[in-house]
């Protein structure tokens, strides 16, 4: 093409409307195309942003007023140098630029600094009292002796001249963090802040925190963007509960409030009634309040990781939160003496990385506890890359199995939260019922209990037609005529055997849509049956013993006082008294087990008593209280097997582990659930018993 006519052509594209475009062909010729997508500006808003990272050298002045050399040289867990590790570690690693470590102002292209200031009065009084308010501004001006005294009054806190200005600075810190985040001039945030802040109640200080942080971080934000902030959702996996952040959303319904913690009956710290996992609100706020408590120490990822997967995100989407606050304690973090847990950094990662999936990213992480210096950094350091855009690492045994412990009290909530969210209601089997008629032990009502109807078919069919059992009565026992059957022959046998069972277990075939059983093909696993055939065989005294779990009583405490007040009554009032009984052994399986236990060590049974079998499964090993005489332990060992699931809590991690003998001869089996292992350990049980009555098995 000549100049003249590239030009022309030039001027043709010039002329041109915008949806066409001039491009040169292989010839370098200029070519008309239409245009299909305009080159256009970026339509997004969050990537762009950098993460926001509160942090200030000040709070690191509260701190422990030393009184002896032993608290210099081993300094109190809430350590200063937990804030300063966290921001050292970011630095290190690029996410900061800051080589004196003074708190510059401009710290690089990932992160912005969000200056930090003092909580106002009237922001901390929207969650705590005018009264815990003013003797926090006392301590400015107590003398060193004042402090001690208020230190030694306080619940696990320590005051200096400096705690106010810190803890001020703390709160007020946590409040930009989620301004920002809620303005959009970050999209998360990092507030890298001390004291901590879930511990303290509106009345009170406690368990290292001054002023709930959180809480009132929550609330200011609630009241200062009531149009662009409805609804938060706090997460708080500090590994102890967060008492103070409970009680001030408790009866609010703008705040879902979730906690992981270790609670162990309310022997782990905080240790009241409202860390259980029954606390899910009143009033308006009940049903936003979730507490996912562990029963047992040592979790990890894998517990974690199940819990967020099966609770915590499908609360989160369901609830649709405008902004997550992450209450985020490292002490349930591998390496963290006081946890005891083994949560790793990764896994910190993953957390972060699902919870950045709800409220459009909106996401501010507020530093709670965590007392390994090293395991705060390094889980911190997890967190932060993610909240700036990594992908968290890969979790070090993604095959690790859940603990049973765990997988049960995550079925609990489950079933207990499905009261209030659609999400759970498949996954807790009760969608197609709604129970507003009561449940009774009248067979001719409308919700009749299974456990009934299996005793009664069990006895029918088995024990009274074609072993023609009769009845044994338990005179003010206040239990079901059914509880207590025997054989004819239990008065003049020289044998005997007691079997003491739970309700026996159902192979449940589940309706996916309603939840509901299909009884047309669900079957009754009834591993007590094996004993019972067993000993009729060799015409032995036989006595059942059936101990129903209470219909209205979630963990069935119950159930365990009632198996032993009836073995206590059963052998006060008939067993002692048989003469003719010359040898006795017992089979437990399940929780009736514990009434066994009792027994042995409430009452002398070694004349007559040879051996005790117990089959726990997962349930708690139950130890042997010797109140009669102290060599019963011993006795107890020597003539006992305690047959546990594979994956029991007991043995740990320790494959050489054994459990003291107070807890019997504990036997680890080869799988796990009670049917599995009655199935498993039934031979070598029965040839116990043989032994210890000094007779022949049937395989010898």
């Amino acid at each position: 093409m000549s100049t003249v006519e590239n030009t022309a052509v030039k001027r043709e594209f010039e002329e041109t409307s915008d949806e066409s475009v001039a491009i040169n062909n292989n010839n370098g010729n200029l070519m008309k195309r239409q245009v299909i997508v305009p080159v256009t500006k970026p339509r997004i808003h969050y990537t762009p942003l950098k993460t926001g990272l509160c942090y200030d050298v000040k709070m690191r002045y509260h701190a422990k007023i030393f009184t002896s050399y032993f608290e210099y040289i081993d300094p109190h867990p809430e350590d200063p140098r937990r804030i300063y590790r966290i921001y050292k570690i970011l630095a290190e690693n690029g996410l900061i630029n800051d080589p004196m470590l003074s708190g510059v102002d401009e710290i690089g292209d990932l992160m912005l600094k969000i200056p930090v200031r003092e909580a106002t009065r009237s922001e901390i009084l929207e969650v705590h009292s005018k009264e815990h308010l003013d003797f926090l501004e006392k301590t400015e001006q107590m003398s060193r002796e004042e402090l001690l005294k208020e230190t030694e009054k306080g619940d696990s806190v320590y005051y200096n001249n400096d705690s106010l200005s810190s803890a001020k600075s703390s709160c007020g810190g946590a409040i930009e963090a989620c301004k920002s985040v809620v303005e959009g001039r970050v999209k998360n945030a990092l507030a890298v802040v001390r004291p901590p802040g879930h511990h303290s109640e509106p009345e009170s200080s406690g368990g290292f925190c001054l002023f709930s942080n959180v809480a009132v971080a929550a609330k200011n934000i609630l009241k200062s963007y009531p149009e662009s902030v409805r609804r938060i959702m706090i997460l708080d996996w500090d590994i102890h509960h967060g008492n103070g952040t409970q009680k001030a959303f408790y009866n609010d319904d703008r705040v879902l409030y979730v906690s992981l913690h270790r609670f162990e009956l309310g022997k782990y710290y905080p240790g009241t009634v409202h860390g259980q996992y029954d606390q899910t609100g009143e009033g308006k706020g009940e049903g936003f309040n979730c507490n996912i408590t562990w029963p047992i120490g040592n979790v990890g990822d894998a517990e974690y990781m199940w819990a967020f997967e099966q609770i915590v995100m499908p609360m989160g989407r369901e609830f649709q939160p405008d902004l997550v606050i992450i209450s985020s304690g490292f002490d349930a973090a591998d390496g963290d003496t006081i946890g005891q847990c083994h949560v790793t950094p990764s896994c910190y990662g993953h957390m972060t990385h699902m919870l950045k999936s709800l409220a459009r990213g909106n996401l501010a992480v507020i530093l709670e506890g965590g007392y390994n210096l090293d395991s705060i950094a390094k889980s911190a350091l997890a967190v932060a890359k993610v909240l700036v855009g990594e992908p968290p690492d890969e979790l070090p045994e993604p095959s690790k199995d859940t603990k049973p412990e765990a997988l049960e009290m995550v079925d609990k909530i489950i079933r207990l939260q499905s009261k209030y969210w659609k999400c759970f209601k498949r996954n807790c089997g009760n969608a197609g019922c709604e129970f507003k008629e009561p449940v009774t032990e009248n067979i001719i009502s409308k919700n009749f209990p299974l456990q009934t109807a299996i005793r009664q078919q069990q006895l029918q069919n088995l024990l009274l037609d074609n072993y023609k059992f009769v009845t044994l009565p338990l005179v003010n026992q206040k239990l079901s005529e059914d509880t207590v059957f025997c054989s004819q022959n239990v008065y003049d046998a020289s044998t005997l055997l007691i079997v003491v069972h739970d309700t026996p277990d159902i192979w449940a075939a589940r309706n996916v849509i309603t939840g509901t059983i299909e009884p047309s093909s669900s079957i009754i696993v009834d591993s007590g049956l094996q004993f019972i055939k067993w000993a009729v065989k060799r015409n032995y005294g036989v006595m059942d013993i059936n101990i129903p779990q209470s219909l209205f009583e979630q963990d069935n405490y119950s159930a365990m006082i009632t198996a032993q007040e009836v073995l206590l009554y059963l052998w006060d009032n008939y067993i002692k008294f048989s003469t003719d009984v010359q040898k006795i052994a017992f089979v437990g399986i399940g929780d009736a087990s514990s009434g066994i236990i009792h027994l042995m060590g409430h009452r002398d049974t070694r004349n007559n008593v040879k051996a005790i079998i117990s089959f726990i499964g997962s349930k708690q090993l139950k130890p042997l209280v010797p109140l009669v005489d102290e060599s019963l332990t011993d006795w107890y060992f020597k003539n006992s097997l305690v047959f546990s699931d594979k994956n029991h809590s007991c043995w740990g991690d320790n494959e050489n582990k054994k459990p003291r003998k107070k807890y019997g001869r504990v036997l680890r089996c080869e799988t796990d659930g009670i049917n599995n292992i009655v199935e498993e350990r039934f031979e070598e049980a029965t040839d116990f018993i043989l032994d210890s009555f000094e007779e022949w098995s049937d395989s010898e």
